[in-house]
């Protein structure tokens, strides 16, 4: 938990792109302005985690999902944001899945290579690995 209550604040910075990429070209917002929408978005935010959490509580877990903070919406009465958020999380999970897998993929065909390609490799940037080894088979300093 914050020790203080600046700490649950959001971002100026990241608060006034939002605002500038969601409002037409040339409407300015004042600092005052910026730092109200500021405020309520950390509550929001504070208030989605809350009902959330009180779901994820309700199942018996300590986890909140994505079905949690459906739910919370829900209950918050913003339904109309239901949707677009389920195709946004889809989006999501569908991302997350493909990069598991491309670093499954990488992780295998690394794995897969013939140890004579690793040996010409090492012997390309000097010396033969078998040449540092002493009688023991350890490797000499």
């Amino acid at each position: 938990m914050a020790e203080r209550p600046e700490d649950l604040n959001l971002p100026n910075s990241i608060v006034a792109r939002i605002i500038k990429d969601s409002l037409p070209e040339g409407v300015n917002v004042s600092k005052e302005a910026r730092t109200a929408i500021a405020k309520a978005a950390s509550v929001f935010v504070l208030y989605c985690t809350s009902c959330s959490n009180n779901l994820a509580m309700r199942a018996n877990r300590k986890i909140i999902s994505g079905q949690d903070v459906l739910g919370a919406m829900a209950d918050m009465e913003f339904e109309r944001f239901i949707e677009p958020l389920q195709a946004s999380l889809e989006v999501y999970k569908k991302v997350q899945k493909e990069r598991k897998e491309a670093v499954a993929k990488r992780k295998q065909e690394k794995s897969d290579k013939k140890p004579e390609d690793i040996e010409e490799a090492s012997d390309e940037g000097g010396e033969n690995e078998k040449e540092n080894e002493d009688e023991d088979g350890d490797e000499s300093s």
